[in-house]
């Protein structure tokens, strides 16, 4: 059986495959088994950000393996100490990590460091937590309901009291009451189409859960480690949160997820754990990839790339105005609104034709994450494809 046959025989259903196969990968370029080469505007949704087949990291990994893979959590582990000083110290805030796998690991942990400072002498005195209407924050029976798609929430419950759903950030402040510890947003919402908070609102809001002693929560799983040009989109929106969560390319594709918060007394031992957080392995995937793009970063490459890329989208975006109703996102985070949804599913499928690989969003939008090494060659190559599949229309 090939590839296809034994997915469909022995991989659960959950995911509306692509009819399309990878087998080499070079920086934001794929090649299928047939050998037809692809730009990667995906980036495995948001996670390759050095990049496919990235030497300094494969070599890390490869010398790390041949040493020790894992432990586990119950003794120190080195480059989990140097990844969370090199995390932290990126980030200019003055706090400490917890380390799981995924992204909805992350917001657990934030979740539950929450519940935990809003306990006073083991009873629950405040315990809600208020995210955003169209957020996306995992698929865990509790980040699920976290999530404030509606969609999101069928077949599952019941599920974990405490979350309430705001409209828009105006509505936050007017859902706090004497039961509430945190509020959790994406500073540009991901799934919600690629959409970024207003930096004055985010910054207002950061004012009064500080005054009213409530738990500012990002959600950076997408958003972190330089995919909107700094560091943290925290960094950018120049907030202070009291967690931040943070995966997909904080491991350039090893899969890692990390709590980070300035509550550093809320947990004592027992009160979380991973088995395979934060192992010899992830942990050493953490310390190469920001090694990597904080000198892209210093360099100014990243930056560079990053103009380029915008350039390019505004090009793209005003030649086609008539397919699309705004340009949203930030730096490398980035999307076109298109007008209604059979328009972006066709535009989805000619891009895979044309060889550029691209993603849908909620809202209807056409959503581009490409690796943050992404060169300028593969930039042009991959919006010449993207021009041609919308000019087919």
């Amino acid at each position: 059986m090939d590839t296809k046959q034994l997915d469909n025989r022995y991989v659960l259903p959950t995911y509306a495959r692509n009819d399309v196969e990878f087998v080499k990968g070079e920086n934001a370029t794929l090649w299928d088994k047939e050998n037809k080469r692809y730009i990667d505007f995906t980036s495995g949704i948001a996670v390759v950000s050095v990049g496919h087949g990235n030497k300094r990291l494969a070599d890390a990994l490869c010398n790390q393996a041949k040493n020790i893979i894992h432990i586990s959590n119950l003794y120190y582990i080195a480059p989990q100490a140097k990844a969370a000083q090199k995390v932290v110290e990126t980030s200019g805030f003055d706090m400490q990590c917890f380390f799981g796998n995924s992204g909805a690991e992350a917001n657990e942990g934030a979740i539950k460091i929450a519940r935990k400072y809003g306990e006073v002498d083991g009873e629950v005195k405040r315990y809600k937590i208020i995210t955003l209407k169209h957020s996306f924050h995992g698929r865990t029976i509790t980040t699920v309901k976290a999530t404030g798609q509606e969609k999101m929430h069928n077949y599952f419950g019941p599920f974990p009291d405490g979350f309430v759903y705001a409209e828009s950030i105006d509505e936050i402040e007017s859902l706090i009451d004497d039961h509430t510890v945190g509020v959790m947003i994406e500073l540009v919402q991901g799934e919600g189409g690629v959409e970024p908070l207003e930096k004055e609102k985010v910054q207002r809001l950061a004012k009064v859960l500080k005054e009213k002693d409530v738990l500012l929560i990002v959600d950076e799983v997408q958003t972190g480690v330089y995919r909107t040009g700094a560091f943290l989109a925290s960094n950018l929106y120049e907030i202070e949160p009291d967690i931040i969560t943070l995966a997909k390319g904080v491991g350039g594709g090893v899969p890692v997820g990390i709590v980070m918060t300035s509550k550093k007394e809320v947990f004592s031992p027992g009160d979380h754990g991973s088995t395979f957080g934060g192992n010899y392995l992830s942990s050493t995937a953490v310390c190469e990839v920001v090694d990597i793009l904080n000198e892209a970063k210093r360099s100014g490459e990243l930056d560079e790339t990053i103009a380029y890329f915008d350039a390019k989208l505004n090009s793209l975006y005003e030649k086609f105005t008539n397919f699309f109703e705004k340009k949203v996102g930030i730096g490398m985070m980035a999307g076109l609104r298109c007008k209604d949804a059979q328009t972006l599913q066709t535009i989805v499928q000619n891009a895979k034709e044309e060889g550029v690989m691209v993603l849908k969003a909620g809202r209807d939008t056409l959503r581009l994450l490409p690796p943050l090494t992404i060169s300028k060659k593969e930039i042009d190559e991959g919006f010449d494809a993207l021009d041609r599949a919308i000019g087919r229309i």
